[in-house]
């Protein structure tokens, strides 16, 4: 018999999850008030997170040697990151907050359709049910936020290229400390994006901050990505790729709350997206029931 895994660390590791859920709900918030464009708003981002864990092996005197083909999976595993943020952010400044993080929701339907894919196991009946509800309510917000059409096709993007790294993620844990994976991928994602603002002459007077925006940076930087991205990856050591993506969806809901303290996003909202929205969240808090009556009934 496999051996079961106690659910103490798993419980550890879910209130674990759920604060950096809460932390990343913040993100939205840091990328409206941000003023630079998505892609060198992210090339900051992963610059100051790349640099403070850095600073923090250093002072740790922890090891960072990995093999050279691992280094290359964590490098290129970088450019989903990069491109997760960038389109993530792109549609905060093409539609609202509020729309860009219920878009994020459906890493969970991407996830279940990915994960056994990747890891070649069964399809689950339950998880693709979950994954078509969530798309009954992004084809609901979509036919109600036509004005937002272009933010929520970035939103959907970003949720697949998260979806991916989170899948990778969940792997690598397995091999590697979370910190490691973190610092290789963010590095990675510094490199491509540098990359690709040297192609496009991007490094102008586009990157110049104002003085509110460093402190932003800075915030988003450390407590929003470092330390939040190396939490994340942590937690995968006993939790499942879709079940981080399940609870990742809590995500809209602490930064919808957030979004209209700072902005009164709600007000801006027809009926039609709190219809899809509400479908959407409801899967998500009801999905983990439905799998434990399920698996009580099987146990019977």
């Amino acid at each position: 018999m496999p051996e079961e895994i106690s659910p103490a660390p798993i419980n550890k590791n879910l209130l674990i999850l759920h604060f950096t859920v809460f932390i990343w709900g913040f993100t939205g918030i840091l990328g409206k008030l941000i003023t630079i464009a998505a892609v060198q708003l992210v090339w900051y981002r992963v610059l100051i997170a790349s640099v403070s864990l850095f600073l923090y092996f250093n002072f740790n005197k922890t090891g960072l040697k990995i093999s050279h083909n691992t280094f290359l999976k964590l490098v290129f595993t970088g450019a989903l990151v990069g491109g997760h943020w960038i389109l993530f952010f792109l549609s905060i400044k093409l539609s609202t907050v509020s729309v860009s993080l219920v878009c994020l929701s459906s890493i969970t339907l991407f996830t279940a359709i990915f994960e056994p894919l990747i890891n070649k196991t069964r399809i689950s009946k339950m998880e693709i049910v979950a994954g078509s509800l969530i798309i009954t309510g992004i084809l609901i917000i979509f036919k109600f936020e036509t004005q937002y059409t272009k933010g929520i096709i970035a939103g959907l993007i970003s949720a697949v290229c998260a979806s991916l790294f989170s899948i990778i993620n969940s792997r690598q844990v397995k091999k590697y400390e979370a910190p490691v994976i973190a610092f290789y991928e963010l590095a990675g994602a510094f490199i491509w994006i540098s990359i690709f603002l040297v192609a496009t002459n991007g490094f102008d007077k586009s990157m110049l901050l104002h003085r509110a925006d460093i402190g932003y940076l800075l915030l988003l930087g450390t407590i929003c990505t470092s330390l939040a991205y190396v939490a994340g990856v942590s937690v995968m050591r006993e939790l499942s790729a879709f079940r981080v993506a399940l609870i990742t969806n809590l995500e809209p809901v602490y930064g919808i709350i957030m979004s209209f303290v700072f902005f009164g996003d709600m007000n801006k909202m027809t009926p039609g997206f709190w219809v899809g929205a509400i479908i959407i969240l409801s899967t998500i808090f009801l999905f983990p029931v439905a799998q434990k009556q399920i698996v009580k009934r099987k146990n019977r």
